[in-house]
């Protein structure tokens, strides 16, 4: 057995505990770090794949953004976890028959799976020789499809300013800063002096 094999089936029995641990474990927290753990063997993959720079994305988004957020999120939130799981116990048969609904159509997709003739060919026109993944991704991100790649990043900077329009709440019974109205006060009406008579008090 190879060392590229090796890692292969160290990464992708990795990554499948993790899937699962993430599923079966109770603690919340638990569930996150085994997420984790199931990206980074992913990642690992992607690399034996020679997709460096999807696993490096892969690491710096996922490990290294979202799930920090989710573990901070999950830490910080007082959520009563056990109710939410009874709750959630009502609808497991209903999740285990979408499961196995879900596995006969990846196991349908599969057997009727077949290679395309020109597959290794296109792969060896969009990288030549000489070029790594992360170049030509590069190229054909910024020469190519750059309309496409502009445009995308735009629909994705309205869909966001969008989700914060829809989300924003404004509450009267806050107490909110207003820079105009302490830029505009007048000092001279702003303070009251008052002369205090000593043993009196205010």
């Amino acid at each position: 057995m190879t060392i590229a094999a090796l890692a292969f089936y160290l990464f992708a029995i990795s990554a499948l505990i993790g899937g699962l641990f993430t599923v079966v474990s109770r603690n919340p927290v638990h569930s996150v770090l085994w997420l984790i753990l199931s990206f980074i063997s992913s990642a690992g993959l992607f690399v034996l794949l020679g997709a460096e720079f999807v696993a490096m994305l892969l690491i710096i988004v996922y490990v290294g953004a979202v799930m920090v957020l989710f573990l901070f999120v999950v830490m910080m939130l007082d959520v009563d976890f056990a109710e939410l799981k009874a709750e959630m116990a009502k609808y497991l048969p209903l999740a285990l028959l979408i499961g196995v609904i879900i596995m006969m159509q990846f196991g349908m997709a599969y057997g009727a799976w077949e290679s395309a003739e020109g597959a290794m060919a296109a792969r060896g026109a969009v990288a030549p020789d000489g070029v790594t993944n992360t170049a030509a991704i590069g190229l054909l991100l910024y020469d190519k499809y750059f309309l496409l790649f502009q445009l995308a990043g735009l629909i994705l900077l309205v869909a966001m300013m969008g989700a914060i329009m829809l989300t924003l709440r404004h509450r009267t019974d806050i107490k909110r800063q207003n820079v105009l109205q302490q830029m505009w006060r007048d000092p001279a009406k702003a303070m009251e002096l008052k002369d205090v008579k000593p043993g009196q008090g205010l």
